[in-house]
């Protein structure tokens, strides 16, 4: 696969052309994953979950993050890789940009950090030292205390404008991609039309110009796993089959379906 970048992540936005994003934490599967033509791979914080086995993301740091990025830059073959800021790493812009630096010389294509309009200034100090940026909006986990556990966000008109006005704030201070997860998804439909960067969704419908789920979550390795996943192993005689089947339903429109959306 011809490596990915940003602009042609943009590029088949402009095609509307859908892509797919996956989470990935070592090099094995980091191989498999890009072999089977998957656009962008995901070092989330979400390891602290599915790997170290925590009930949530907030004790992941950055040398773990670092670790996990140096090992699935050595597997890769292709994708764009995305880099998640843990918890606290980014609470001011010097950390910001101290932290970045290290995820972008561990091997990550663009940093990933949840919030709105507070990072503006920090996201435009990325781009212009030359990291991309992925913001996250919507249900954000490192902000789990305070939002009261996983739960879907943006119901309320209020709630939507909020989101709304940080997605259009975020991508004017400078960020190549968005990530909105467990939204209505007529408010992540809406989001996607507006923006001229792409979208990805998790537990936001169908509307989005891609979908990232995560890796234990698509191979129906979690026990009880949230409503917007779906299992694509079932079905096939090989791990790289569910990433093709995944990315092929995602560029189909198979998938999300209903039952994998939210709505007002």
């Amino acid at each position: 696969m011809t490596q990915v970048t940003a602009q042609s992540l943009l590029e088949l936005k402009r095609k509307r052309e859908k892509f797919v994003c996956v989470t990935a934490y070592d090099a094995g599967f980091a191989a498999v994953i890009s072999r089977a033509g998957v656009e962008t791979i995901l070092i989330g914080d979400s390891l602290g979950m599915v790997v170290q086995g925590h009930r949530d993301t907030l004790p992941v740091s950055m040398d773990h993050m670092v670790y996990h990025i140096e090992a699935v830059s050595r597997g890769n073959a292709g994708s764009l890789l995305i880099g998640d800021l843990p918890f606290m790493s980014y609470s001011d812009t010097e950390k910001t940009l101290h932290n970045s630096a290290r995820l972008m010389r561990s091997g990550a294509h663009m940093v990933k950090l949840e919030g709105g309009s507070w990072l503006c200034e920090s996201i435009n100090k990325l781009t212009q030292r030359g990291i991309p940026v992925c913001a996250h909006l919507g249900l954000t986990p490192q902000s789990v205390n305070t939002l009261g556990g996983f739960k879907v966000q943006g119901r309320s008109e209020a709630a939507a404008r909020r989101i709304s006005d940080d997605a259009h704030e975020v991508e004017a201070a400078g960020a190549s991609l968005l990530v909105l997860e467990c939204i209505p998804q007529q408010l992540a439909a809406a989001i996607s039309r507006q923006l001229t960067i792409p979208v990805i969704g998790i537990g936001a419908g169908p509307d989005t110009d891609a979908q990232v789920l995560v890796l234990h979550d698509l191979l129906g390795v979690t026990p009880s796993p949230p409503r917007f996943v779906k299992n694509f192993m079932a079905g096939q005689d090989s791990v790289e089959g569910a990433f093709r089947a995944f990315s092929s339903a995602v560029k189909s429109g198979e998938f999300p379906a209903e039952e994998h959306s939210f709505n007002h």
